[in-house]
């Protein structure tokens, strides 16, 4: 009898908790993944703007050009990126020609990211088209950011 008051106890408790606004917004997944996104693009931009593109010192270096000894299709990306974060446009596309379009990419999913999770809590009733609108978007976008990538895959084609 002990042990199923305690459990009764233990799960008005829970129960309570989920009443709770905050808590349960912490429950949405939708929240959660563009948190964890909207953070990964944070980071990418804070790399960007940590690493100079003048001393070129970039923890992570292109796998295919050390092995091939030619330049992917990706070679300059971090370079580019940084250049962009400093303003120098023209400098990022001699780095990598698609740099500023993954750029762009990233910047438009971070204010998707934070818009939406805005309109996510404001209107409920819409969550469900949001949601649907937010995966068609980011997939068109993120088609006409990459394919330049994915042609040079299915071409098997690696280099610039």
């Amino acid at each position: 009898m002990k042990l199923f008051q305690r459990k009764m106890k233990l799960f008005r408790r829970k129960n309570d908790l989920l009443q709770n606004p905050e808590v349960r917004l912490l429950n949405e997944p939708y929240l959660i993944i563009n948190i964890i996104f909207a953070g990964v693009i944070l980071l990418i931009f804070l790399y960007s703007g940590f690493f100079s593109p003048d001393k070129d010192n970039y923890p992570v270096t292109c796998i295919h050009e050390k092995i091939t000894g030619e330049p992917c299709v990706s070679c300059g990306l971090s370079h580019s990126f940084s250049l962009i974060v400093r303003g120098r446009i023209e400098e990022a596309y001699k780095w990598n020609r698609y740099g500023m379009r993954i750029f762009l990419f990233f910047a438009l999913q971070l204010l998707m990211r934070v818009s939406f999770s805005f309109f996510f809590l404001k209107y409920p009733d819409t969550r469900k088209q949001l949601i649907i609108v937010d995966c068609f978007g980011s997939g068109i976008i993120f088609l006409v950011a990459f394919l330049p990538f994915m042609v040079s895959i299915f071409r098997g084609t690696f280099y610039l």
